[in-house]
């Protein structure tokens, strides 16, 4: 279980205390029984509102590479390697004319 964040405590906290005591005040209870119930359903309520906070979102990186673009077509078979030919480039044509 993840630890509660810091912003879960307080809510959580603040809603204990001051719904314990609008219920204590509007209630107007003086009976031991009145205020265990009202600390619990405060308790409760507080858990509530602690477990609903919404907790921070881990950030995203963004890649330094591009993603692959995924096409809708089917790409076109292709010959085994075996069965490719490369053909030769003449040495005249690897020479550069700029050279001393």
């Amino acid at each position: 279980m993840p630890r509660p964040t810091a912003a879960q405590l307080a809510y959580g906290s603040f809603t204990v205390i001051f719904s314990t005591l609008a219920m204590l005040l509007l209630s107007q209870t003086s009976s031991g029984v009145g205020i265990a119930v009202i600390a619990f359903a405060a308790l409760a309520l507080g858990l509530l509102v602690a477990m609903t906070v919404p907790l921070p979102r881990s950030r995203v990186v963004a890649r330094s590479q591009p993603a692959p673009a995924v096409s809708a077509a089917p790409a076109a078979p292709t010959a085994p390697l075996a069965h490719q030919t490369e053909e030769p480039v003449p040495a005249a044509a690897t020479r550069s004319s700029n050279a001393a």
